[in-house]
């Protein structure tokens, strides 16, 4: 090309109406530093050097301007102009203007077919990509590898490895592609072979291959081999290489080594996001939400995968107003949520019920597009049910195009959650294939609803279709024992979980523990108890609770001063059985103690129930007044609980100046609540009031409240017959009235 005169003046003036002041600065350096003598030889170079940089730069409008400038110039089939025009167009994935330079270059080139066949490789247009490389007069490696890497990108393995494996350029290139596609693919193991394979060839790994080798070891837990992986890395000095170290963080943390981990962390002389988020993934798999908290804090750059991290951790921490503000700051800075932030984000407004919000973050996964995703629908599906909106859930879970076994029971647990179990059952017979998963939903749904009679016959039909129980199962169905204490069925449960070998899950323990407790069984609960090689929170409360609730008061404390001597620290749940303890031995003073050390020991801030419970204290113990005054200085409103605890007291004790004016408490709290009028009847009543008797059960049938029936049950033959107040339901009924009636007729003679 002959080389023509330049117009310095006239190239500044073109640049400076186009491009942004960046690409100006930098066209004006390097042009000052021209030899008039290669003149064109320095433009055509300073051309290719901003072509370079147009893909960090608003690609589409300073690249397409600058694409129009050399086109001006008469210089864009220059073979160096189009080479770079192709790179900047493939990164920027303009498939049109590709085939129109590429169409303009005279003869073969292989740089340019090389760059055609990743472009079309890269968007998954397999055959042009192989049309051309099949015309491809010659080859190099940059071909191969440029089509192994497109099918490993769009899952063909199989593609992938028949051109890896009729490769003349083996290089660690091309073994580096094929193994970090097969790893990314998720078969680990193939690419661990590969890797063996590659070492025998004579290769030597690079460090993204070695970056790839040890995430390929962390996923498959194959410690052994990383640890000889580590070797070769530090005897070929890639030890400080930024993404091997990287890599080194998570595969020591998949040992459960932390400290390795947080050793090649802070040995590392340079970092990027990349290396704090991995030592972030150390503290929160440790459960230090404290020190990953300080390390996210500290962090110079953040990712999506570091806020992520942090919300999810803070959704699973039952933190749920913590990961929503994290999640506000996430948005608020630029950064764009993935499906795994969309799914803890939402699992915590489901927790709190926040369904306003709910619908806030479903507007942003619809301007995302990601709303029938198979991995979003999910947790949409779980936020909409547990705000009660079975017709929203059921909306989005329509939407979903590949529904999966999650969806499903997702589904199915929402309308079981909401007591709608004629559709629960529809849908949950026309799953595909069901799993436990899907069997849990309807029995935790009957269990939440408290149709307990119904779990033993789900859970009888899961047997016979031959899924096995798992501990959340198991769980669920001795909570339905424990709700209808019946030891019987809770101990051939317990058969099961030993046969299982089950027993010693510390969940099964606690469940078994609590079992017992509410079935009056406690000498079985504290064998149970005492047995459990491991005791967590949940089980030191089930214990503590189950001795208050049968009366052994007492020795539940002494349970909660030997838990106080171990490493686990009591939790709210733990103190609500500790001061129901105290009240029912009328320990005021060591109620009022363990009330006070729940902040200033624990840091936990007594809640409404707590209050009550220390109002049901004083009462019981004949301190009426000291109770009243106790709940006018309750930091919120107090609950209905409180008042009647307070008012059963006055009636008990015949206050009956206290009970007038609590009973008015109580009415205004509760006003479609029967119990503050019978509470009160029965003080006017003590008194022989019984004209005041009479105005309350006149006002009681005004207001169409009814004092509620009484419940009783029993178990005979393995089945559970319950019985209300003047009930005709039984399928006995007639029977049964049959023999009262003779009963009562043998009494009175």
């Amino acid at each position: 090309m002959a080389k023509i005169p330049i117009n310095f003046s006239q190239i500044l003036s073109t640049f400076s109406s186009s491009f942004s002041p960046m690409i100006k600065r930098a066209v004006g350096f390097n042009l000052s530093f021209i030899n008039p003598n290669t003149a064109f030889q320095s433009y055509i170079e300073t051309c290719g050097s901003l072509f370079k940089a147009c893909p960090h730069h608003n690609p589409i409008s300073s690249g397409q301007a600058l694409h129009g400038h050399v086109i001006k110039m008469g210089i864009s089939s220059d073979r160096f102009i189009a080479i770079k025009l192709l790179i900047m167009y493939l990164n920027c994935k303009k498939s049109i203007e590709l085939d129109k330079i590429f169409r303009e270059i005279d003869g073969f080139d292989i740089v340019a077919w090389n760059c055609m066949i990743s472009a079309h490789a890269q968007v998954g247009n397999f055959e042009e990509a192989c049309r051309l490389f099949d015309e491809m007069p010659d080859r190099n490696a940059v071909s191969w590898t440029a089509l192994i890497a497109g099918f490993m990108k769009f899952g063909k393995i199989d593609d992938a490895i028949w051109y890896f494996e009729r490769n003349p350029f083996q290089n660690v290139v091309s073994w580096t592609a094929t193994i970090s596609g097969l790893i990314r693919n998720g078969s680990n193991f193939k690419a661990l072979v590969l890797f063996r394979r590659m070492f025998g060839c004579g290769i030597a790994p690079n460090e993204i291959t070695f970056t790839s080798v040890v995430r390929a070891c962390a996923s498959v837990g194959n410690f052994r081999l990383g640890r000889n992986v580590l070797g070769l890395i530090v005897k070929t000095g890639f030890e400080c290489e930024l993404s091997v170290c990287n890599s080194l963080i998570t595969f020591h943390l998949r040992m459960g080594d932390i400290d390795l981990a947080r050793h090649v962390f802070y040995g590392m002389e340079e970092r990027d996001v990349v290396s704090w988020t991995a030592i972030l993934d150390v503290y929160v798999e440790m459960g230090e939400l404290r020190e990953a908290r300080r390390i996210f804090d500290e962090m110079p750059d953040r990712n999506e995968v570091s806020w992520s991290a942090m919300i999810a951790r803070y959704s699973q921490n039952d933190d749920f107003e913590e990961a929503l503000e994290l999640f506000y700051q996430m948005v608020q800075s630029g950064f764009k949520p993935n499906i795994s932030c969309f799914s803890s984000v939402l699992s915590a407004l489901a927790s709190l019920e926040a369904l306003q919000l709910g619908k806030n973050v479903h507007g942003h996964v619809i301007k995302t597009g990601i709303e029938d995703n198979v991995y979003i629908g999910s947790p949409l599906i779980d936020m909409y049910c547990k705000c009660g909106k079975t017709k929203d859930g059921r909306r989005i879970f329509d939407l979903i195009s590949e529904r999966n076994i999650v969806s499903w029971n997702s589904m199915v647990a929402g309308y079981s959650y909401n007591d709608e179990f004629e559709e629960a059952m529809e849908l949950f017979e026309q799953i595909p294939t069901k799993n436990v998963v899907s069997w849990n939903a309807l029995i935790t749904g009957y269990v939440q609803n408290e149709h307990c009679e119904k779990v033993f016959d789900v859970f009888d039909d899961m047997l016979l279709s031959g899924t096995m129980p798992n501990e959340s199962t198991f769980s669920s169905v001795l909570r339905a024992c424990a709700s209808l204490a019946s030891c019987e069925k809770g101990k051939n449960l317990h058969g099961k979980i030993v046969k299982l070998g089950m027993q010693y899950d510390v969940f099964m323990g606690t469940a078994l523990t609590d079992m017992y407790a509410k079935s009056g069984d406690i000498k079985s609960s504290k064998r149970v108890f005492d047995r459990m090689p491991e005791k967590n929170e949940i089980s030191w409360t089930a214990m503590i609770q189950g001795l208050a609730d049968n009366g052994l008061a007492e020795e539940s404390l002494v349970r909660f001063e030997q838990m106080k001597g171990t490493t686990v620290n009591p939790t709210e749940f733990t103190f609500l059985g500790v001061l129901f303890a105290c009240s029912h031995c009328g320990l005021v003073d060591k109620g009022f103690e363990y009330f006070e050390s729940m902040k200033s020991v624990y840091g936990i801030n007594p809640r409404g129930r707590h209050y009550t419970c220390m109002v049901d204290l004083l009462a019981r113990a004949g301190h009426l007044s000291e109770a009243e005054e106790f709940i006018k200085t309750m930091p919120f409103q107090p609950e209905a609980n409180a008042w009647a605890a307070l008012l059963s007291a006055c009636s008990k004790y015949g206050n009956e100046e206290i009970g007038e004016r609590i009973a008015g408490k109580l009415w205004e709290l509760a006003k479609e609540n029967s119990a503050g009028y019978i509470l009160l009847s029965n003080i006017y009543a003590s008194a022989r009031r019984w004209n005041d008797v009479s105005k309350v059960r006149r006002l009681m049938r005004d207001k169409g409240l009814k004092k509620c029936g009484g419940c009783s049950w029993i178990e005979v033959r393995n089945q559970i017959n319950t019985f209300f107040v003047g009930d005709e339901c039984h399928p006995e009924s007639a029977n049964i009235y049959g023999i009262l009636e003779l009963l009562m007729a043998e009494m009175i003679v």
